[in-house]
This record gives C-alpha cells, structure tokens and sequence, in this order.
C-alpha cells in the first residue's frame, strides 16, 4: 500500500501512486465526527440514498466544504481490502482442532489460504498469521472478523496489513 491512494470509481478501488502520502488504518471510535459523516454522505450517495451531494450532507448534518475536504482522503476498511490481499494475527487457546476450525470460517467466506505461519504453543497459547485472498470472499471483511471473535477459543484478531 505504500505510495499509493485508493479512488473508488463504481464497484472497483483503483490505487495511485502517490509518493509523498502515508496511509494509516485507524478505528471508526477516533475518527474526527466530520471524517465519519463523509464516510456516511459517501454510502448514501454510493447506495442511491441521496442524489446528490447537497442532499447526502444535509442529510448527515455536515457542510459540503468538510464533504470535499475529506471524500478522497477517508475511506472504509472494505474498500481497501478489495485489492485482494489481508493478513491476520491471532491469538488462540491452544487445543486440538482450532486452527482446522478457524480454517473453516475462512474458507467458508471465500477466502483463499496464501500462507500460514504458526508459534508453537507457548503457556497453552499460540499465534497465528494468515494470509489471504479475498477475491473471492462472499461477506464483508467486517463479518469475518466478527465470526472470527466469536470463535471461543479466539482470544484476539488484528489486520496487520492488506493491499495487493
């Protein structure tokens, strides 16, 4: 990802080279409350909810100049992983079978296993990094990481990084 921003154009995310920006993966609770209604106005526009973008900024109580400030510089987590590569981390309970269960979800929502890289068991605890293709995925990646902390033996998930 680095030396690249992401535009998206219709149901695709195209990457630019950008030498001089640095992109950041933050969570939704830090984000500035004007970033967050951007992303709003962004998805209401994108989904047809509002037709234009004076329509998506009164709707969400947000002035177009934020609007503009920010529409090409904030963009959700999804967006970004379309380029088809993510790698994760996890924390689990050492016990037989979960690492083939964890592989299930995965595989269940289209993912394609790239690499798997695994500590041995230290303390009844094990790390574990994925990585993986989502080209194929059948769910948001925000669903998969829920059913993934859901897993009762899945004491953390991180994205450490996506891209191509």
């Amino acid at each position: 990802m680095k030396n690249r921003t992401f535009h998206r154009a219709g149901n695709e995310v195209l990457a630019v080279n950008k030498t001089d920006k640095k992109f950041y993966l933050i969570r939704e609770d830090v984000l500035p409350e004007a970033m967050k209604k951007t992303l709003d106005a962004k998805e209401m526009i994108e989904r047809g909810r509002a037709e234009s973008v004076w329509e998506a900024v009164q709707k969400v109580d947000l002035s177009r100049s934020a609007f503009y400030k920010y529409r090409d510089t904030v963009f959700p987590f999804h967006t970004v992983v379309k380029e088809k590569l993510i790698t994760l981390f996890f924390y689990l309970e050492d016990r037989s079978g979960t690492l083939s269960q964890l592989l299930g979800v995965v595989a269940s929502s289209g993912c394609n296993v790239m690499t798997i890289h695994q500590t041995i068991p230290l303390q009844g605890r094990a790390n574990v990094t994925l990585s993986l293709n989502t080209s194929g995925m059948t769910m948001e990646i925000e669903e998969l990481l829920s059913k993934l902390r859901k897993m009762e033996f899945v004491e953390k998930v991180e994205v450490l990084g996506s891209g191509a």
